[in-house]
């Protein structure tokens, strides 16, 4: 009795299997069908109801269930619409498509996929606003939404998603305000948002998270200051990117607290005062921009402590002075611009024996005749430079 019991339950095991994975076949054929056009034939070809779906090109099934955990369709040039029966796939733990021409919006039903960790859609055609649904994918881990045409605010309902790591949702059309609920999730650490609408005040609460790494903000329409009480707790901090937007005043001296600060840009903006001679305690710095907006005074020579800068951009402020001689102290700086400035020897410096030629003069927009008559090659710290006085901007 006891074997005939065991076999019994064997065999509901295998049954239940079986059609479990033939519910995650019927999810991804009905996906198949929603394909308009397959450039490369990859899923026309290989995705056949006759084949194991653990066998077909961009699936990844689990072990243990035979179910699958993983689809990546990324990079196949596939146009078409997310059906309602992916939301099926109820052993999902990473989707991306991303790179692709799927377009609509995302049905409800992937709500259902209560195990994902990995949403990637990026770069393609979705539209819509950001669909609430997503807060209650409470195991993701990383988000990523850019490239579409997605409209309207960013959904408060994410801050529910209490494990996110990286959220990405760049070059849409969102407006509004950036929602402070959002920086309730104690585990972000990344935060792309740039190339979007979004306006008004950043949330005072995104500087007191200490697990953040990176803020990305690039381009949109927000405004305020940076207050001095905004960088006290941010210890993981190494990309900082407000540059485009409408930000004023001054900069707080305790932005240069992040020490783990890499890559710092507040270009085109409406920055004034000084720059703070703390800028020195950042000596992982590798890129500064803080062009085009209204600094003065002369630039601080504990800024030349910073010996793993590469790039350094402050053209069209109101610095005075000249260049201290501490710069030959940067070794491996490739680009410094300091245009339309009252600094002596306003200048272009490029490491034009690492920088392709063409590519230095669609960055710059050089002529080529004045790359000629105020064309002089220096050398720091046996670093060749071409040093170009651009007298249009100066």
């Amino acid at each position: 009795m006891a074997i005939l019991t065991v076999h019994f339950y064997m065999a509901s095991l295998v049954i239940a299997s079986v059609l479990n994975v033939t519910t995650d076949q019927s999810a991804l054929l009905a996906l198949k069908a929603q394909i308009s056009y397959d450039p490369h034939n990859i899923l026309t070809n290989n995705w056949s109801s006759s084949t194991s779906v653990c066998s077909w090109i961009g699936i990844t099934c689990g072990f243990r269930h035979h179910r699958v955990t993983a689809l990546n369709l990324s990079y196949m040039g596939l146009i078409g619409t997310i059906p309602p029966h992916m939301g099926n796939l109820s052993f999902l733990v990473s989707l991306s498509v991303k790179n692709n021409s799927f377009h609509g919006s995302m049905p409800n039903e992937l709500a259902r996929l209560y195990r994902l960790r990995h949403l990637s859609v990026e770069f393609n055609d979705f539209n819509g606003e950001i669909p609430s649904w997503m807060g209650l994918l409470s195991k993701l881990q990383y988000l990523s939404l850019s490239g579409n045409s997605f409209t309207g605010s960013i959904p408060p309902s994410l801050s529910n998603v209490s494990s996110l790591e990286i959220i990405s949702i760049e070059y849409d059309n969102l407006s509004g305000s950036v929602p402070s609920s959002i920086f309730n999730i104690s585990t972000l650490q990344e935060i792309y948002l740039r190339e979007n609408k979004l306006s008004g005040l950043v949330p005072s609460i995104i500087f007191n998270m200490s697990s953040l790494e990176v803020i990305d903000l690039y381009t949109n329409e927000l405004s305020g200051e940076l207050l001095e009480d905004m960088f006290n707790h941010l210890p993981k901090l190494q990309r900082l990117d407000v540059s485009y937007n409408q930000f004023h005043g001054t900069i707080p001296s305790t932005l240069f607290k992040c020490k783990q600060l890499q890559i710092l840009l507040l270009a085109d903006n409406k920055f004034t005062g000084s720059v703070p001679s703390e800028i020195g305690n950042l000596t992982m710095l590798t890129k500064l921009d803080l062009g085009n907006n209204e600094f003065e005074g002369t630039i601080p020579s504990t800024l030349f402590k910073c010996k793993q800068l590469q790039i350094r951009v402050l053209w069209v402020n109101r610095f005075t002075g000249r260049v201290p001689s501490e710069i030959g102290n940067l070794t491996r700086l490739t680009i410094l611009y300091l245009g339309n400035d009252s600094i002596g020897g306003c200048c272009l410096l490029i490491a034009s024996d690492w920088i392709p030629f063409n590519w230095k003069y669609k960055i710059f927009q050089l002529p080529e005749q004045r790359i000629e008559t105020n064309n002089i090659s220096i050398t720091l710290n046996k670093i060749k430079l071409k040093f170009v006085q651009d007298t249009e901007r100066s």
